[in-house]
């Protein structure tokens, strides 16, 4: 049982025993057929009802001032990963978002307690820039957690104004609790479902720009594949077919694309999506390499948060001259395997991650030739940090094993060994990042 309901003077509210022993006909509120807990037995009818976030939250807000005759309400939910407080619908207003530090309903939160505030203009944790700014004024509120299973913190419930007196009292603190017992869960459960619903809507849009089939280059072969660790990931690969001469002769040569954004799931998947939406735009207006890494750069420093940021890499291969051109903003080590000797080259990063700092200044484009049978292979960090269950990474080391001996397979089957060699390294590890593997072969 939620800890704010032993914080109500030591014991349960007997008007929760209403629902929580499913029979009593009165409570000290009054007879069934007068009570005001009459709402709260609809509203557990409808949150049942299969509808969405919103329409529940509703729900939760019009009951809380039916029954406590309140002027307005919010649920405010609770953003365990930035630690914030933010309103999906409220009477009244538009959207708010805060530190869960902060506020009267902050201080619901932390402590899991109900807050029930007479004067609000006389509580240190109340900010009137609201009111300031609504021309609202805020005379009382009462704030109550929402806690739904495993005792997850699910939101605040607050009402504010109450206008049949002064302040909201005991009965009204009984009541609230007893609404919140019910609308935790079902919050939580709608809010879960919510999520479900948008991973799979991401998962669906990252998967459609993937490349279903990579386009080929003659006197080359090309494959690529990725699994992400979650439903989506923060990794991403493309292969653009251009005239790398720069004339009208068609498709001479391709633009090599690997990003791989700070974290996985739908954040970091935004993230690479739009890195390489911004690459094809660029490759439409035949923009050149250095630019669209600078402008691309540039775009991610407005949009993504400080603590936020890409790696990727970006390489036009010309077929004419087998020289691949490229900026590697903290990618890396990208990987040359030499036919003629069986040796690898690990190749750092030439520049900073994208998104990090504006106006990047790319002195000299690196450059790398292919001779026949080279291979050139682009593999995100969670083929190379992939640990077993001591702790001991996958590394170039088994990289370079994986090309030495299978240097002569087919692309796409030289992907499924790189796979296989990771597995076998891994003795069931789990995996903790995405995985993407991007290879060039000259024939």
């Amino acid at each position: 049982m939620p800890g704010y309901y032993r914080r109500l003077n030591g014991r349960v509210p007997v008007t929760s025993a209403f629902f929580l022993a499913g029979g009593i006909v009165s409570s000290p509120i009054g007879p069934l057929e007068n009570n005001p807990l009459m709402p709260i037995l609809e509203l557990t009818r409808r949150l049942a009802a299969p509808t969405d976030l919103r329409a529940k939250l509703t729900l939760v807000i019009d009951a809380a001032r039916d029954v406590l005759h309140a002027d307005r309400g919010s649920v405010f939910l609770y953003d365990a990963e930035t630690d914030e407080l933010y309103s999906e619908v409220a009477t009244g207003e538009k959207e708010i978002r805060f530190p869960a530090d902060k506020s009267i309903a902050g201080r619901c939160a932390r402590s899991r307690a109900v807050v029930n505030v007479p004067d609000c203009y006389a509580d240190p944790d109340f900010n009137p820039a609201i009111d300031r700014k609504t021309g609202y004024r805020t005379r009382c509120s009462l704030s109550i957690p929402l806690i739904g299973l495993k005792d997850e913190l699910v939101g605040v419930l607050q009402v504010l104004n109450k206008l049949t007196d002064p302040s909201f009292n005991d009965t009204d603190i009984e009541i609230a609790a007893c609404l919140a017992a019910q609308a935790g869960v079902s919050l939580q459960t709608a809010r879960m479902q919510k999520m479900e619903r948008d991973m799979a809507l991401a998962k669906e849009i990252q998967t459609r720009v993937l490349p279903t089939e990579v386009p080929q280059l003659p006197g080359y072969e090309l494959a690529g594949w990725s699994l992400p660790a979650d439903d989506t990931g923060g990794d991403i690969y493309d292969v653009v077919p251009v005239d790398a001469s720069g004339g009208d002769s068609g498709a001479t040569g391709v633009m090599l694309l690997l990003g791989d954004a700070t974290g996985h799931g739908i954040g970091p998947a935004l993230s690479v999506t739009q890195v390489r939406a911004m690459l094809r735009i660029a490759m439409r207006l035949n923009a050149k390499l250095e630019d669209t890494f600078r402008h691309v750069n540039d775009q991610l420093c407005d949009d993504l948060p400080a603590n936020r940021f890409v790696t990727v890499f970006m390489g036009l291969l010309d077929a004419a001259d087998h020289r691949l051109r490229y900026h590697s903003g903290g990618q890396g080590p990208l990987v040359h395997y030499h036919a003629a000797d069986g040796s690898c080259d690990f190749l750092d990063a030439s520049t900073f991650p994208l998104g990090i700092m504006p106006g990047v200044m790319l002195d000299q484009t690196p450059e790398i030739s292919l001779a026949p049978g080279d291979i050139f292979g682009l593999l995100s960090d969670g083929i190379y940090e992939y640990a077993d269950p001591a702790g001991k990474q996958f590394a170039t080391t088994g990289v370079q094993a994986v090309l030495r001996e299978h240097h002569n397979a087919p692309m796409s089957d030289l992907i499924l060994r790189f796979r296989e060699a990771v597995k076998a390294h891994a003795q069931k590890a789990p995996q903790l990042d995405d995985m993407t593997i991007l290879l060039v072969k000259r024939l």
